[in-house]
């Protein structure tokens, strides 16, 4: 570790930093993660909120006006999708693509058996 040394100032560590492109790569990584992640719980708060509202909306209204509003299926999944993308934000997409790589690696490590008919 360098250090720093003037007359009449203590001792100041500076630190060691890898400046290479597997370093940029990880720390990028993450960073990007943060990020993705913190705009995933927002988009799950702004979903949870306007379910919500929907939700209290028909409820209200009066069955004349039945046909202009959002189906219970839409207002249902508005609910259970922000909710739980607010509350699991990067980790349950990630999850959910985990699950999907999993599978495209059981169907893609199979064998092919040709038959052939004489």
């Amino acid at each position: 570790m360098t250090t720093i040394n003037e007359a009449g100032v203590h001792t100041i560590p500076l630190p060691s930093a890898a400046w290479d492109i597997g370093s940029f790569l990880e720390n990028a990584t993450g960073t990007i993660q943060g990020w993705g992640g913190s705009v995933l719980i927002l988009f799950g708060c702004i979903g949870l909120i306007w379910g919500g509202v929907v939700l209290l909306l028909k409820l209200i209204a009066s069955p004349q006006k039945e046909q202009q509003q959002a189906g219970w299926g839409k207002i249902a999944l508005l609910i259970l999708v922000g909710g739980a993308l607010f509350t699991g934000g990067f980790n349950i997409v990630q999850t959910v693509g985990s699950g999907g790589q999993q599978t495209i690696e059981e169907l893609g490590g199979g064998s092919v058996i040709i038959s052939t008919w004489d």
